[in-house]
């Protein structure tokens, strides 16, 4: 199972290289403009904005570096199908004021996954801890909205 959970965020993360003159400071104006944000990030390759959109703890930060490693091993032809693909926003679950889950998908591989956003100093991060920790049939209950972002 942690397979399966690593490979779906090897997918989120193994997409290109970053451009060391690209701004990595992107501002959210909302949960799922940050979820938006961070998942783009991802799918176009972008580690460095990537990073500064994700809750800055230790665990967080092995789950990214893993990811990365993992990334080598992709064919650019594969890479170049996730930088094509949309975002699909299947469930956006308000926990609380601070805390958003998010579950999501993109066009190519349409592989379900969740994200939990979390307000920090009024800013909203992804934590990547949640993606190994959660029960995504108790979520499917308890949606209230949907939406497709590209």
């Amino acid at each position: 199972k942690k397979f399966i959970q690593l490979s779906s965020l090897l997918f989120l993360f193994s997409f290109g290289c970053t451009d060391a003159g690209r701004k990595a400071e992107v501002q959210s104006e909302n949960d799922i403009d940050a979820a938006r944000n961070f998942i783009r990030a991802a799918l176009d390759g972008d580690y460095e904005k990537g990073k500064k959109m994700m809750v800055s703890d230790s665990t967080n930060i092995q789950y990214f570096e893993e990811y990365e490693k993992l990334h080598a091993k992709m064919d650019a032809a594969e890479k170049k199908k996730y930088q094509g693909s949309s975002i699909n926003v299947h469930a956006v679950t308000p926990v609380n004021d601070s805390v958003t889950l998010i579950i999501y998908s993109n066009s190519y591989k349409n592989d379900h996954d969740t994200l939990k956003l979390i307000k920090t100093n009024g800013r909203w991060l992804v934590d990547l801890k949640y993606l190994f920790n959660h029960d995504m049939d108790t979520l499917l209950h308890h949606s209230n909205k949907t939406d497709s972002l590209k």
